[in-house]
Formats: structure tokens, sequence, C-alpha cells
């Protein structure tokens, strides 16, 4: 019998979720970030072996949690800036900040995990870029075949809190089988960011590409539905990525985008992330939120090895 624990990885003990040889690795401590998904005994996603401990946000790996804003943001061109309702420039980090923060165990099971940044605890450093008072929970769930992850956006103030946050799932994919392994998606539209924040015309996706194909790099794929299924399919396994909203009562956020990108050619990982916004998108409004005040809202995906 094996439950909530933790396990020692690269001199870290970290949150250990599942029995046997399929289990998750997490550190709430850095940014909240599941390092290892283990199923069966294989690694799912991808973690460097020297990864820099006293730098996680910057580790290309497992899966950042990207929140509150997705993606690079900016004011007349400058970019790391955005302009909130009153006309205030603020300053925010790509992704945001949460990836860079340290989030509370609030609940733990055998098979569960849920994960939390509050404006509470991370006022002094949150407040400046986004002065809302908020609790951003994420839950990990392992199911038999694989792992659901639930986004929670609480707004504990009194005015409405806009958000668009996102996943960035580094899979495990050897970078000489990119042009063997194959990426399909529900109708989508392909947009890219200029360089001074703005987005390309939308055209035509395609329903399936090979990995290798240029078209793929730093792309938004911008879902045509509020549903739609992902498949990655790699020489050794194939990962489905359900984007079906949250599992509970409370109100769901549909899932925008799904962005495609890997760091180089050599790269032995290729992230495909579910986004709820497109970056910038407080500005262009493209995927831009609003949780209402004392509410909360939630939006969910099941990764599934098939």
């Amino acid at each position: 019998m094996t439950t909530a624990m933790t396990q020692r990885f690269q001199g870290q003990d970290l949150l250990r979720i599942g029995a046997g040889d399929s289990y998750l690795l997490l550190a709430p401590e850095h940014g909240g970030r599941l390092v290892r998904w283990v199923h069966r005994g294989e690694d799912i996603l991808y973690w460097p072996d020297n990864a820099d401990w006293t730098r996680v946000a910057k580790v290309r790996g497992g899966n950042p949690l990207l929140f509150p804003f997705i993606g690079r943001h900016f004011v007349d061109g400058e970019a790391g800036k955005w302009r909130d309702a009153d006309g205030v420039v603020r300053d925010m980090p790509q992704h945001g900040f949460a990836r860079d923060l340290p989030f509370a165990v609030t609940e733990r099971s055998d098979d569960a995990v849920s994960l939390t940044l509050s404006a509470l605890a991370s006022s002094a450093t949150t407040h400046a870029a986004y002065p809302f008072a908020f609790a951003f929970t994420v839950t990990y769930r392992l199911l038999p075949d694989g792992v659901e992850a639930t986004f929670a956006i609480r707004n504990d103030g009194t005015a409405p809190l806009p958000h668009y946050a996102g996943h960035h799932f580094y899979f495990a994919l050897p970078h000489g089988a990119r042009g063997q392994s194959r990426l399909s998606l529900p109708a989508a539209a392909r947009v890219r960011q200029l360089g001074d924040g703005s987005l390309t015309a939308p055209e035509p996706g395609d329903p399936t590409y090979t990995i290798d194909d240029a078209r793929l790099q730093d792309t938004y794929h911008v879902l045509q539905g509020d549903t739609g299924t992902v498949r990655l399919e790699l020489p050794s396994r194939t990962i489905s990525i359900a984007l079906d909203g949250a599992p509970d009562s409370a109100p769901n956020t549909p899932w925008y985008a799904v962005t495609t990108w890997t760091e180089a050619a050599e790269s032995d990982f290729y992230c495909v992330e579910p986004w709820l916004g497109l970056p910038n998108a407080i500005d262009h409004r493209h995927g831009l939120h609003w949780v209402a005040a004392g509410t909360t809202a939630s939006a969910s995906c099941r990764l599934r090895i098939v």
C-alpha cells in the first residue's frame, strides 16, 4: 500500500501521489510543478537529468503552471507589460508568476492532490502585477489509464477578476522520432503572435500533422468548439487529451487554444499545451475570461494513454 508521500529525486524531496509503477512526482514549493508522470513504469513527461533546482521556473520539463496570464504581453510595443481597466500599466512576466512561487498542498489522497497559490499567501509578490484577491488551485487525479488536471480560479475580491491560465506539458519524444509522430486536433485555426503582441490573421488548420511540420512551431491552434480531443501519436504510445470542461458544478471556462512548441531541433521533448486564452488577451480579448466576485471558475482536461 502506498499513499501520498515524499520521494527523493535529484536531491529533492518531492510529493508522490500514486502506487506501484504509476505515480506523479510534484514540487509544490517550485511553482506547483508536476515533475514526473510515470505510467506503468514509463515516463510520459520529459525532465532533464541536469535540472537546475535553483531556477526551476526556467527548467524545460514536467508541466509548469501558467497563471494568471499566458505568453508575452505588451503595452505600446514594450514587452512584459499590461494595462488594467483603470489604465495603470503593470509588469507581468512571460507566462505569469505562478511558476515562480510556492504552492500549498490543500488536499491530498492516495490518488489525488490539490495545490493552491493564493493572493493572501503571496500578496507582496503578486499584488503589483495582479491586484486581485484570488486562489488558484490545480488538482491532479490519477486515472487507471492516465491523469486528470483541473484548474479552479476563485475570486475572493469585490471586482471581476481577469484570467487565462494554461498548461505547458513537456511530452517525452526523442527528437529523431518527430517524423514518425503525429498530432491530431479538433477543428482549429492557426494563429501566431507578432513581435508587437498582435496576432496574425487566422488560417485554416489541418486535422493532422507530423511533429516535424514547421507550421506547428510556436503556433496557437484556436479551437472552433468548446470541447474536443487532441491525440499525440508517438512511436511508443498515444496520448489523448480530452478538453471537455470542468468535472464538477463550478462554472466551466472553455479551453480556447492548444499551443505546440519545442525549443530546438535536438530537444527530446515536444510541448502540447491546453490554454484558456491567447497571449496578450487582456488587450485584444481573444480568450479573455472574467470570474465574478465571490465565485469560482474551473477547467479540466484528461490525459489518457491509449
